[in-house]
């Protein structure tokens, strides 16, 4: 997002400045809004090394300012925004500096709420509302990475702090044309590999060959290095019980073999190499036929049905919302889903959110609106450009009717900035039969 629209973002929320505080690279915004520059061969996004607390003020009005410690100064030689403008770049050495300069240009905002207690430089008087990495009430844990203390020195210069949280997902997770495209590149292999994992499973089981969830973990990252594609971890690949933990991590320890019967819950993401571009993330599930063709059993379908339900529940919702020029919230579509699973009888068996972001950045899971009202609160809009997962999930424990299980039906979204909340990735319909 270039300055001058952020700023008018800034101004129509009522923000005053935008004060981004990091410490040792604890506060990742920082990166993603001043990205470190080449040097000594080195690459663009590479982690910048900081020793001390360095800020970086956006005014809605004005030129962004960096305050960098005088030993981290060289670190933001060449320093521009992403979207490529310049900032102006000054230096402090002793803490009274650091909060002077705080204290100052909270006081030139012009705004006056009032003397807050603390002491803060410039006598406590100042003003504005000044966003930060700050979540009220710890709500949003994946913007609240500022430390209390010095949300209070801010307030005791006088501003009003409030939540970055909807200026973030404006400035750095909404999508450009670049993105959207390499998501597409990626959600196409991703699906085909996905295709081939279980044609080997297939193949295995009809010539009676050995296959286990480590040999279909390996074949996934092997069909990933060949198709171009980079992956942080996983995939998961998992069977009956270890299907109903969501997070199993599939191992050479860990690992089962893939017999007829077996119920199989295959996660997995990659995308084009680079943090500008956007994973494709999805989870499909699948029944190991072979020979003699077993059925699924009509607890795997019932299961299957409900969640099926609740991911087009979300996608509805979010959809309607749209034509209806009242963009839904993350919070809504979590509600959304879950209520069907809770209607069909498996309210007990949900065991996380319904999704969570996709943005550039070195996370599959972005900073962008989560689908979320049960981890957390998240009453972000789904605006045009962001992206995101619609994945409910039901995970069943070992039981007198059968072994345990998990449906999870993932699939990725991104909200066009005309036709609004489209699907990107492959999406299941029925059951797998491998």
């Amino acid at each position: 997002m270039r300055l001058e629209t952020l700023q008018q973002a800034m101004t129509g929320q009522g923000i005053d400045a935008w004060l981004v505080h990091d410490f040792r690279n604890a506060n990742p915004t920082l990166a993603r809004l001043l990205p470190p520059q080449k040097v000594g061969g080195g690459s663009a996004g590479s982690k910048r090394h900081l020793t001390r607390r360095a800020l970086l003020w956006i005014p809605a009005r004005g030129e962004p300012v960096v305050l960098a410690h005088g030993i981290d100064r060289s670190a933001f030689d060449g320093a521009v925004l992403a979207s490529g403008e310049s900032v102006k770049i000054e230096v402090y050495l002793t803490w009274q500096e650091l909060r002077a300069w705080i204290g100052a240009r909270v006081a030139g905002l012009g705004r006056k709420t009032g003397a807050g207690a603390g002491g803060g430089a410039g006598g406590g008087a100042g003003g504005g509302r000044v966003a930060m990495e700050y979540s009220p009430g710890g709500m949003l844990p994946v913007v609240g990475v500022v430390d209390a203390g010095s949300v209070e020195f801010v307030r005791s210069c006088g501003a009003e702090v409030v939540s970055s949280a909807d200026l973030i997902q404006a400035a750095i997770a909404v999508w450009d044309e670049r993105a959207l495209e390499s998501h597409l590149w990626a959600s196409e292999r991703v699906a085909r590999v996905k295709d081939d994992a279980f044609a080997l499973v297939r193949e295995r089981l009809r010539s009676g060959a050995e296959v286990c969830e480590w040999d279909l973990c390996r074949f996934i990252r092997e069909r990933f290095g060949e198709a171009g594609l980079e992956w942080p971890d996983g995939p998961i690949v998992a069977i009956n019980g270890h299907g109903a933990d969501p997070h199993f991590e599939t191992t050479a320890a860990c690992t089962a073999p893939i017999k007829p019967g077996d119920f199989i819950l295959l996660d997995l993401w990659a995308r084009r190499p680079g943090d500008e571009h956007i994973y494709s993330d999805i989870t499909w599930v699948a029944f190991a036929a072979g020979p003699g063709s077993p059925r699924p059993s009509e607890r795997h379908r019932r299961v299957f049905e409900a969640v099926r339900a609740a991911r087009d529940a979300a996608v509805t919702l979010a959809q309607d919302r749209w034509r209806a020029k009242r963009p839904a919230q993350g919070w809504e579509l979590d509600d959304a889903a879950r209520d069907q699973i809770v209607r069909a009888g498996y309210g007990a068996n949900i065991r996380h959110r319904t999704g969570h972001s996709l943005s550039p950045g070195p996370m599959v899971h972005g900073v962008g609106v989560n689908i979320d009202n049960l981890e957390t609160h998240d009453t972000r809009a789904l605006i045009p450009g962001v992206g995101f997962t619609v994945e409910p999930g039901a995970y069943l424990p070992d039981s007198a009717d059968g072994p345990g299980f998990g449906v999870r039906l993932e699939i990725n979204v991104h909200v066009d900035a005309v036709r609004g909340p489209t699907v990107t990735s492959c999406i299941q319909n029925e059951i797998v039969l491998a």
